[in-house]
């Protein structure tokens, strides 16, 4: 008799997957998120950045954030 191969779940992969696939899954999420909260710092403090160089910018920007949440309906 021929060997059987597991069976798949619908999105292709096998139902009956070993506990290291789980485990290196688990640590690519991880990985993918320390790497997102990172460029998320980085973009915090670029924008900090841009408006200490460029204060008149920054002020228009508020400004015209204050507006858009002042012309906010529910």
């Amino acid at each position: 008799m021929a060997e059987q191969e597991p069976e798949r779940a619908a999105d292709g992969t096998s139902r009956g997957a070993p506990e290291s696939d789980f485990e290196s899954d688990l640590e690519d999420e991880a990985e993918r998120r320390r790497r997102r909260a990172q460029f998320l710092n980085e973009l915090a403090e670029a924008r900090e950045l841009r408006d200490r160089v460029k204060p008149r910018r920054a002020r228009a920007a508020r400004m015209r954030q204050q507006m858009r949440m002042r012309t906010f309906r529910w």
